[in-house]
């Protein structure tokens, strides 16, 4: 049974498309959301099709559930799991789709590279092995969340495996010393899960016997998660520097923003002038900052990443700002406006 389809991205799709034709968009804006614009269509065309895969062959199972684009939140960590599969053993399977125009290298160390055929190269990217991971690792604190059945009074939890899910179309150039039989095709999605379940050991299947549970606890368990489900608004103009004020546009070259960087742990924040905490975040020409409510002061705002050479990004939800890792697919509370 399919639990939870796919948000729709709709609306994020038309929202880039009019900013491509923002009066006071510059080219560089221009560019940035162009790009953006690829990765959503790209991302949503290869979660469309997996689904589609999915569905077809376990929409009508009465051996385990499916989630499709589940965002969690939990204690300041997130995780944007694309595809999620539980069978009633409680045995559950992790997908990360991705989309490669033009092909997917993996090295023997496990580096994934995907090809540029603009600058006719390999370019190396963040491995989606490890984003999937860190999504596992919050969904484990999800399920922690919410009432789980026990046995002889413990109390059950899934096991998690994970696969990284490319088009059925797309080159992978395989090495010889990496182990890459988690990285499989949308086509083939049922028959790595069935191999998966096939390799298990004896102590694996004895113990995914004892957490066998019914098809209606199961499903109660999908919708427990689904109910931690967090959508995500992004504001694009925000994003991009691009504002209206008074019926102007106002336009910051993406350039001209203040790199971000971050430390691993978030700092009392203060005013550089006058040393005083009564802030609050403002946006203006360069992006966001800190205007001081007693000196009238301004303090740049710098977040940190944990992976090197990674840039961080600020989110607005509400009087709340939250710094955002795209490429390390991380997202914590920063500073929220009194």
């Amino acid at each position: 049974m399919i639990i939870k389809n796919a948000d729709n991205k709709t609306d994020a799709v038309a929202t880039l498309e009019q900013l491509l034709n923002h009066p006071g968009a510059t080219p560089a804006q221009q560019k940035a959301v162009q790009k953006e614009l690829n990765i959503l269509r790209a991302g949503i065309k290869g979660e469309n099709e997996a689904a589609y895969q999915i569905g077809f062959d376990f929409k009508d199972s009465e051996y385990s559930v499916v989630i499709h684009d589940l965002r969690l939140d939990i204690n300041g960590r997130v995780a944007q799991i694309d595809h999620l599969l539980i069978g009633r053993g409680l045995i559950a399977f992790v997908l990360e789709t991705k989309h490669f125009n033009s092909g997917l290298k993996i090295n023997d160390n496990g580096e994934f590279l995907r090809w540029n055929d603009y600058k006719k190269t390999f370019e190396g990217m963040a491995s989606p092995l490890e984003q999937n991971e860190r999504h596992i690792a919050v969904l484990k604190d999800a399920f922690k969340m919410i009432d789980m059945p026990s046995r002889l009074g413990l109390r059950l939890m899934p096991t998690f495996h994970s696969f990284v899910v490319v088009s059925s179309s797309t080159r992978i150039d395989r090495p010889k010393k990496f182990d890459t039989g988690q990285v499989i095709k949308a086509d083939s999605i049922k028959t790595n899960i069935q191999q998966k379940l096939d390799k298990m050991g004896m102590l694996d299947m004895l113990g995914s016997a004892t957490r066998l549970v019914s098809y209606e606890t199961l499903e109660d368990i999908a919708r427990k998660l689904c109910a931690l489900h967090t959508p995500i608004y992004i504001d694009y103009k925000a994003k991009f520097g691009i504002s209206d004020v008074d019926g102007a546009a106002v336009v910051s070259p993406v350039s001209d923003q203040p790199e971000i960087r971050q430390d691993s742990t978030v700092k009392e924040h203060a005013c550089r002038k006058c040393g005083g905490a009564n802030i609050g975040i403002q946006y203006g020409k360069f992006g966001y900052y800190f205007k001081c409510l007693d000196c009238d002061g301004n303090t740049p705002i710098k977040v940190a990443c944990d992976e090197e050479g990674c840039k961080a990004r600020i989110r607005k939800e509400g009087n709340k700002f939250f710094r955002e890792c795209v490429a390390c697919d991380r997202s914590s509370l920063y500073f929220t406006n009194s």
